[in-house]
């Protein structure tokens, strides 16, 4: 009986260590989520506002809410945020 446990539990440990290592190594070998600001927002009444602000281009904005009732809108956070500052170290210097 007891040999009937090992055999059987001794699967399921290798299966779980593996799993462990996978997980693992997809914990630290990936890359940090690159946060982006698209250009245009799809509209609708089942968003809140500005909606859906996945869109590059007004082009694939529109092929998205064709058959809709939707519309596109330039995305407010891209339009009106606050301009890049320069670094006071590098001002006036020419590189």
């Amino acid at each position: 009986m007891l040999s009937i446990l090992k055999s059987v539990t001794a699967p399921r440990l290798a299966a779980l260590a593996g799993a462990a290592v996978v997980a693992t190594v997809g914990l630290f070998a990936g890359s940090p989520a690159e946060a982006r600001t698209y250009a245009y927002c799809l509209t609708s009444p089942g968003y809140g506002y500005p909606g859906d602000c996945s869109y590059a281009s007004y082009r694939q904005c529109r092929t998205a809410a064709s058959g809709r009732l939707a519309d596109c809108i330039v995305n407010p956070r891209a339009a009106f945020r606050e301009p890049r500052h320069r670094d006071y170290r590098t001002y006036g210097q020419g590189w």
